[in-house]
């Protein structure tokens, strides 16, 4: 992110599904989910997707991105440390530990190689190297610097979030483009109310309680046939 581009194109920048961070190769249980037969069609595939950023993200990481961006600010590296662990601990399967380490030091290797054009400060980055990274973390110190205020800043993860897990639907069920967009149409909708459920969260009703994810991700790690690495 180049230090003279606008906020908003920083926004639309991270939110980009070309950002090579590999979340392409993650479907978030979703393909556990059709293998089983809770998701095959359309229908049942947004309503998985909004049960998922209602309950999963905005509750837990969305909050927890929420929290860390005015630490990030702050340079409060105890609560940044203090964030990070809390999401490492909420990782109840090897494979969902697995996309949060890799897209958050992937993340991280991005901010670095854009060099002179990052305005994440050298002390920022070695933090964020120090944790070590999660995504939902790295991804904080990204939205952090954009200066953008901070419900947009959220919108544009859940965005992008929507948008991959969009894309993994079409390879998995598999459904159209058409389908695709009518998806996407409903979570962004629902988008705003994610952001306000994650906004009001505190360290005391921060969560991250999803069982049958985590049991279909725990299948998925010994599942015969598959795409994607969760």
């Amino acid at each position: 992110m180049a230090t003279d581009t606008p906020a908003l194109l920083q926004l639309i920048w991270l939110a980009s599904p070309a950002l090579p961070v590999g979340g392409f190769s993650y479907s978030e249980g979703l393909e556990a989910a059709i293998d089983h037969g809770l998701v095959h069609d359309e229908a049942s595939c947004t309503a998985w997707l909004l049960d998922q950023l209602l309950i999963t993200q905005a509750r837990g990481d969305m909050a927890a991105i929420a929290q860390a961006v005015p630490a990030w600010r702050a340079m409060d590296t105890a609560r940044l440390q203090e964030l990070n662990a809390w999401v490492l601990a909420t990782r109840e399967s090897s494979e969902m530990r697995l996309q949060t380490v890799q897209m958050g030091k992937s993340l991280l290797d991005w901010l670095r190689n854009l060099q002179g054009h990052c305005p994440a400060s050298p002390e920022a980055l070695h933090c964020l190297a120090d944790l070590p990274p999660t995504y939902p973390l790295a991804y904080a110190l990204a939205l952090a610097c954009s200066q953008a205020p901070l419900d947009q800043a959220l919108q544009a993860y859940a965005f992008g979030w929507a948008e991959n897990m969009t894309q993994a639907a079409l390879k998995a069920v598999p459904l159209g483009q058409s389908s695709g967009q009518r998806m996407l149409a409903v979570l962004a909708r629902t988008i705003p109310e994610a952001v306000h459920t994650a906004l009001t969260r505190t360290d005391e009703t921060r969560q991250a309680f999803s069982p049958m994810l985590a049991i279909l991700s725990s299948r998925h790690e010994t599942q015969y046939s598959r795409l994607f690495r969760s």
